[in-house]
């Protein structure tokens, strides 16, 4: 059986993208259970998720080198049978400490994967066709933060919430099996040295940066420790950016910054995973603490966004990217977004669960007009030699835009109390919410502002338009051979 590169390496990819991205949703459902199990409080138990996001951040910095040292099929094959195992593991744990630990490693192999895979998709596809990858890209990217807690729901509800681990793994393990047999090397550059210093400064920095991010809400944007690890990240990465600009081979290649198109669009995707993964954040708590929902019905409000993703970015990349380019789908699309925060900041108790849900299948269609665009444009100019280096610095980007737009929410709805005592009596405050809902759409009227930066002329290269072939078109093709 003989499978075209493009093939095997999307699905491998979407994958592990899927398995990844839903990590970052499907935990947080089963954290109040956790707790409950090995008896610690929340505070304890959200050491579960901030492992997790600090290892990916440790990880990512090192991922262009080894994939080009190792082999990208090598490292994405091998990250993915890390993650996996370390799903299994972490269902397994008997203990806080054993969990955490596992979270640990769980994110070494995400931290390594969605990088790596991301730089074997654009080495698959040419120029030409990279909308066509940006389109596979964002239905998992899409569709796992969606799906991820009406599974987790599910799980915690009726199974156990060991399940939300153990999700992984037979989509880890088909990853795996496929690529084994159907996913070839890549040709890619020699690295140079491993960068010592570049690695240290990146690594800790990123990780101490996710760290105070990550805890900021909880602990108090002016505790002491908290300000401390944010100021020790911020120097660090300012060392880093000193030192990686020195070194003859660094390890993240921060000229690749002086391409105009990756630039823009990296501010982009980093404005846009804000207000995205904050919404999508902030809606959950939304419409269980405030409008009761349970955590399955919630989750299947939210859930009709993926479809919409789903349904629009074909369309988008067959028909609209090459007619119109990047930048005004990219700004109609934030501007959408931004629109939708605002309609729903006027929903209350009475509001119809169908019209939340047609509301978020609409808003799908923003998603796909951001995300994929800004994918499949951010690499148009960067060179085949800095492919692996400009994936590695745009997952780093998502990572930590995901991170600081739940950190920003949850410091919005902290403030202002999402639950409130009326007359001696507990009540939900949805002005907390609403609030929510209005910095995610400032958020998303920033990052419009940023994609107006963006010049389709230098896109140009991705913005063909492809057609299916014709009868006619074989017949001439047979007459040729």
């Amino acid at each position: 059986m003989v499978i075209s590169q493009k093939a095997a390496v999307s699905v491998v990819y979407a994958g592990a993208m899927f398995i990844a991205v839903m990590d970052l949703t499907i935990v947080n459902v089963a954290l109040a259970t956790i707790g409950r199990q090995f008896h610690v409080a929340a505070a304890g138990v959200a050491a579960t998720v901030i492992g997790y996001q600090v290892s990916v951040a440790l990880f990512i910095p090192a991922s262009a080198w080894l994939g080009d040292r190792l082999g990208p099929r090598q490292v994405l094959l091998g990250s993915i049978a890390i993650f996996t195992a370390a799903s299994a593991l972490c269902g397994l744990a008997g203990s806080l400490p054993e969990l955490v630990a596992f979270r640990v490693l769980q994110g070494a192999g995400g931290g390594l994967m969605t990088p790596v895979g991301l730089t074997m998709l654009f080495r698959a596809f040419p120029q030409s066709e990279r909308v066509r990858a940006s389109a596979i890209l964002v239905i998992p990217t899409a569709l796992a933060p969606a799906v991820g807690p009406i599974i987790g729901g599910l799980f915690v509800t009726d199974v156990s919430w060991r399940w939300v681990f153990y999700v992984n793994v037979p989509v880890g393990i088909f990853a795996l099996v496929f690529g084994a047999l159907f996913l070839a090397d890549q040709d890619h550059p020699a690295p140079g040295r491993f960068d010592f210093a570049g690695f240290a400064t990146s690594s800790l920095g990123l990780g101490l940066l996710m760290y105070g991010v990550s805890e900021g809400p909880d602990r108090g944007w002016t505790a002491g420790p908290i300000v401390a690890t944010i100021a020790a990240g911020a120097v660090l990465l300012a060392a880093m950016v000193v030192i990686e600009l020195r070194v003859r081979a660094p390890l993240l290649d921060l000229r690749v910054y002086a391409d105009r198109l990756f630039r823009s669009s990296s501010v982009v995707l980093t404005l846009t995973s804000v207000a995205f993964f904050g919404l999508i954040f902030l809606l959950s708590l939304f419409f269980q603490d405030g409008l009761h929902f349970s955590a399955l019905q919630a989750g299947s409000t939210i859930c009709p966004e993926a479809f919409g993703v789903i349904i629009s970015s074909q369309f988008i990349s067959r028909r609209l990217y090459p007619a119109v380019g990047p930048r005004r789908i990219m700004t109609a699309g934030l501007l959408l977004i931004a629109a939708i925060a605002l309609a729903l900041s006027f929903v209350g108790t009475g509001t119809s669960v169908w019209l939340l849900r047609v509301i978020l299948f609409v808003m799908g269609f923003g998603v796909a007009a951001v995300f994929m665009p800004s994918q499949a444009a951010a690499f148009a100019t960067v060179g085949a030699e800095r492919t692996s280096v400009a994936s590695t610095i745009f997952n780093a980007q998502r990572q930590l835009g995901g991170a600081i737009g739940v950190a920003l929410l949850t410091a919005v709805i902290s403030a202002l109390h999402p639950v409130r005592t009326v007359a001696g009596h507990a009540e939900a405050n949805l002005h907390a919410f609403h609030t929510g809902l209005y910095v995610c759409a400032g958020v998303a009227v920033t990052a419009a502002l940023a994609a107006l930066t963006v010049r389709d002329s230098d896109a140009a290269s991705t913005m063909v338009r492809h057609r299916r072939p014709s009868p006619a078109d074989a017949t001439d093709t047979a007459a040729v051979n």
